[in-house]
């Protein structure tokens, strides 16, 4: 069975994003939620074949009325037998992501 993790990178001021509220769901079904740690990183353990969707709880993290709010990332899981790191690298005015090792 493949396992999940995220890593969050504040860009604004080059650091991990420690606390970030984290929401996994599949088919519109929360499995799971966490908060980064102090590295920005969260685990989510082992998931199966198909599509999920992360939803990073950003406007909280930067607070004061940021553009960004909520940042969702779907994905899909189609190889059980390797890792999926699902990175999100986040500013208040913008986000990039990438599959990750």
């Amino acid at each position: 069975m493949s396992t999940l993790s995220t890593h969050v990178l504040d860009t604004a001021r080059g650091r991990p994003a420690a606390g970030v509220g984290v929401e996994l769901r599949r088919d519109g079904v929360e499995l799971a939620s966490a908060a980064t740690d102090e590295d920005g990183r969260a685990r989510f353990g082992e998931v199966e074949l198909g599509t999920y969707e992360l939803e990073f709880a950003v406007g909280a993290y930067f607070g004061e009325a940021p553009f960004l709010d909520r940042v969702p990332i779907r994905f899909t899981v189609s190889d059980v037998s390797t890792h999926y790191h699902v990175p999100l690298l986040v500013s208040p005015w913008s986000y990039s992501t990438y599959r990750g090792s």
